[in-house]
């Protein structure tokens, strides 16, 4: 199964917004969701501060590619799930 990490923040609306539409989309799915908050780290923080929320997937055995960012893309989360 795939897993996929959220880098949000805490008064992040478009994050909350992404995390709630995530979860109703893979609602019959067990899959993981870890989410990052970008001002806890200052290295997440340089790498997307203005671009969260921002949505990985993973596969097992393969790198981590970034889905989408803003709002949830779900063509590409389709496209993910599916490869």
């Amino acid at each position: 199964m795939p897993s996929f990490t959220l880098y949000s923040r805490s008064y992040c609306h478009l994050c909350d917004d992404m995390l709630l539409q995530l979860k109703q989309y893979l609602d019959d799915v067990d899959i993981s969701i870890a989410i990052l908050d970008v001002d806890a780290d200052e290295e997440l923080l340089t790498r997307f501060d203005e671009l969260v929320p921002v949505l990985y997937g993973q596969k097992e055995g393969a790198e981590a590619i970034q889905i989408c960012h803003y709002f949830l893309d779900v063509e590409k989360l389709k496209a993910f799930l599916h490869d």
